[in-house]
């Protein structure tokens, strides 16, 4: 009987200290996971921040007037999306391009059509569209010589 006394307090022991290890694994499980939780706190805040960050850069660059006015200088697909990011905060700069663009790519499509003269003519064009640049990269608003005023007359509804 000594014998099952002893086992038996054996096994009490061996209980209490499986209970003793299971308490000290939950309570490290729950100090991990206290940790976790405010590790994954710190960086939902540092993502939420650097989230506005690039959507206040994204605003700031797309009113720029700069950034519209150069996009529309490349060819006509830069031409609408910068007339539609024009459209969501119009610029002054950016709208003056666009117009001057506008009339830029059609006059030289006009002239496109017809053969040899216009062919050189276009040439022309393409040194008017490199001074218009030029402009557009300094943030300046300068007319394209001759026929820049014109666009501006004619396109004003842009």
């Amino acid at each position: 009987m000594a014998d099952d006394k002893n086992l038996g307090d054996e096994l009490d022991d061996m209980l209490d200290g499986a209970k003793d290890g299971a308490k000290k694994a939950a309570d490290k499980a729950s100090e991990l996971a206290g940790e976790a939780k405010e590790k994954a706190s710190e960086f939902a805040d540092d993502a939420k921040e650097a989230a506005t960050e690039a959507i206040n850069d994204a605003k700031e660059v797309l009113s720029d007037g700069k950034n519209v006015a150069i996009i529309a200088h490349i060819t006509l697909i830069g031409w609408i999306i910068a007339l539609v990011m024009n459209n969501g905060a119009k610029s002054e700069l950016g709208s003056f391009y666009i117009r001057q663009m506008l009339g830029l790519m059609l006059f030289a499509i006009v002239l496109s059509f017809i053969p040899i003269v216009g062919w050189i003519l276009n040439l022309g064009m393409l040194v008017l569209w490199i001074i218009s640049l030029i402009g557009a990269l300094g943030g300046e608003k300068k007319l394209t010589p001759g026929i820049g005023q014109f666009f501006q007359d004619w396109f004003k509804g842009i």
